[in-house]
């Protein structure tokens, strides 16, 4: 697999196992796990971080192979998650910081491409959640918008 904006291959990481199944460690059950996680996301933690706590301070490699049910649908059911997907709120925030960069720094042009850059990568993302359903159709990215989406 290849970068989008680069001409060089991307790095490999780690597959998990096949067999998706409960290890034998973890000795919480699926709804005392529900629980620590509607906890976490509650005080304000993402998906990611909820699971990166869950896996180094509780010792469950994967929330899916003891529930059952994947981290951002188990948060959705109990009314959670956000309304942005976790990636693209991401490169929204990231676009909001390059723009207050360049408007201090209005001739930095390394910069303003790779402004340019994101700002696609922002619309083939919203054009993909758009097609899944999971934005509304009339959803579309804004340079004035993004300011007030992130903040």
């Amino acid at each position: 697999m290849s970068r989008i904006h680069s001409r060089r291959k991307g790095r490999s990481g780690s597959q998990r196992p096949y067999p998706l199944t409960k290890p034998s460690w973890v000795t919480l059950d699926p709804e005392e796990i529900t629980e620590e996680a509607v906890k976490l996301a509650k005080s304000g933690a993402s998906a990611a971080q909820v699971g990166t706590t869950l896996r180094d301070s509780y010792g469950i490699p994967s929330v899916r192979a003891v529930t059952g049910h994947r981290l951002t649908p188990l948060l959705k059911e109990k009314g959670i998650a956000p309304e942005l997907p976790e990636d693209l709120q991401a490169l929204i925030k990231r676009v909001v910081h390059l723009q207050r960069h360049l408007a201090q720094h209005p001739y930095d042009n390394s910069n303003r491409r790779g402004l340019q850059l994101m700002e696609s990568r922002i619309r083939r993302l919203a054009h993909y959640y758009r097609r899944r359903k999971v934005l509304p159709e009339n959803w579309s990215y804004t340079a004035a918008s993004a300011v007030l989406q992130v903040e």
